[in-house]
């Protein structure tokens, strides 16, 4: 990213430039197949050699987005054609504070060229138990600390699939997720409130087995001490245990269940991975209940620093409409089988 040049160490004039946030745009280019690129910093820029996400500095009556596509054609000499809002990180470094906001660039023109003689290299997440480490392992590096969180965000997928055996009956939703699992879902809530626990155990304990059969992540609803004991991935925090809760649990994956801006920055605060925010559209569940609507949904999750799915009478057909207004994904319950 351009306009990083300078001393590691501030002293002087530079002391006060560190307390000033500089504004980054940075690109998290993605192919159909999932891989990502990386691109090394050139000898004569701050944290020479360092892997990063390509991007640069955001100037003066520039929009985050105008500086994006500025700078990928400067750097890399594509024209973006297609991008979406995605995570805005704020990160010190000993020579200044970057607020960092990155987009998901799925389509452009042109070929990658390295206009300041970078390297680059396209890297992917590959599934590996145990899901999720932080700061998940490239085969580049070393990596720009900043970008480090982006790696565990990128190991999300964009659909979220949320159990629905109360409706379905349990055998018949356990073939539908198996045909699911299947055909490439990767990311699955176990969330059956009103079974009893010992049933909730052994259901669990099944669900497990087949997500990981298939190298997906499985998350329980509300009980992380069930989610520990099946060996699930992780735990989906309802907005009450999100407001009680001093600290994160103490598991692999932790996403919150929100439905305002309030709730999605404690989520931040609290260390989740992601967050749910609903409900979007009116719901089969809820009819003629108050729902956030899509605009409502984009200004929440703006800025927000953790992948954020939108949840609440969604469709599959309804991605793209998500990606546009800053989610990660969907999550779906009765759509999703």
């Amino acid at each position: 990213m351009d306009g990083w040049r300078g001393s590691l160490h501030a002293t002087g004039a530079e002391s006060m430039q560190k307390n000033k946030v500089v504004e980054v745009s940075a690109a998290v280019l993605q192919r159909p197949d999932g891989t990502f690129l990386l691109a090394q910093r050139p000898p004569d820029k701050i944290w020479a050699g360092y892997w990063e996400f390509p991007g640069g500095k955001i100037e003066p009556g520039e929009t985050p987005y105008h500086a994006l596509v500025r700078e990928l054609h400067e750097e890399l000499g594509i024209t973006v054609q297609t991008a979406y809002p995605w995570l805005t990180r704020v990160f010190t470094y000993p020579h200044a504070t970057v607020r960092l906001y990155f987009f998901r660039v799925t389509a452009w023109s042109g070929d990658l060229h390295p206009h300041e003689g970078q390297e680059f290299s396209w890297q992917t997440n590959p599934p590996r138990p145990p899901f999720g480490k932080v700061g998940s392992e490239c085969s580049v590096s070393p990596l720009l600390p900043a970008n480090a969180p982006i790696l565990r965000a990128l190991e999300l997928p964009a659909l979220y699939a949320i159990s629905n055996a109360a409706e379905l009956g349990m055998e018949p939703f356990l073939n539908s997720l198996q045909a699911r699992l299947d055909a490439g879902l990767r990311l699955v809530q176990l969330r059956e409130k009103d079974l009893p626990r010992d049933e909730l155990h052994a259901l669990a304990q099944r669900v497990v087995g087949m997500v990981h059969a298939r190298g997906a992540k499985v998350l329980l609803n509300g009980d992380v001490t069930l989610a520990q004991e099946v060996g699930a991935d992780g735990v989906q925090l309802t907005s009450t245990q999100l407001t009680e809760l001093k600290e994160r649990p103490a598991i692999n994956w932790c996403a919150a269940s929100c439905h305002n801006a309030a709730e999605l920055r404690r989520a931040e605060a609290l260390g989740c991975d992601f967050a749910l925010l609903s409900p979007v559209l009116p719901t089969q569940s809820h009819p003629g209940a108050p729902h956030l609507g899509w605009e409502n949904f984009a200004a929440i999750a703006a800025g927000a620093s953790i992948p954020v799915y939108a949840l609440g009478g969604l469709k599959q057909e309804d991605m793209q409409t998500a990606w546009r207004h800053g989610a990660h994904g969907i999550a779906l319950l009765r759509q999703a089988w």
